[in-house]
């Protein structure tokens, strides 16, 4: 299963989903399972690390997010990734207009496609304060634990 994670300049929602996902892929030996990468559907950032203060949050809990780099999704995206997580609504209707007609299924909302959460939307932390921050990696973490166990962990396997 690939899977690609879209926010809005990949700097802080979908490289830290990146990083988690990588993360429990490499603490529970699922690499010949999954594949992730992340992307944004804006160009602000291009080759640019992680915000900061989503790599000092991820890094408080394990995480290093410090070798990714921002990048833009690209038309190759919509065929090579068998699932495209969209953090809010505007990146899914972003997607869905800029993906060919036959590759529109496998485009979701992250959350909703966890089946985790209330909330639909991963909120861009990016104006906010290091509370905003550790509120979405707990929110990411949480979809990306669920996403796991619905797409791949197998029986009797506990994250």
């Amino acid at each position: 299963m690939k899977v690609l994670f879209v926010c809005t300049g990949n700097i802080c929602r979908s490289p830290t989903a990146e990083g988690v996902l990588r993360h429990y892929i490499e603490k529970h030996g699922l690499h010949d399972i999954i594949e992730v990468d992340s992307a944004g559907i804006h160009n602000f950032h291009i080759g640019e690390a992680p915000d900061s203060r989503s790599q000092r949050i991820a890094k408080k809990r394990g995480v290093s997010l410090a070798a990714l780099r921002a990048r833009k999704i690209e038309a190759a995206d919509y065929e090579f990734f068998d699932l495209i997580l969209a953090m809010d609504q505007s990146h899914l209707d972003y997607l869905k207009q800029q993906a060919p007609s036959n590759k529109t299924s496998h485009l979701h909302l992250f959350l909703n496609f966890a089946g985790k959460e209330h909330s639909l939307e991963v909120p861009d932390p990016y104006y906010g304060d290091d509370g905003d921050f550790e509120y979405v990696y707990d929110l990411i973490d949480r979809g990306v634990q669920a996403l796991i166990k619905k797409v791949s962990l197998p029986v009797g396997h506990e994250l």
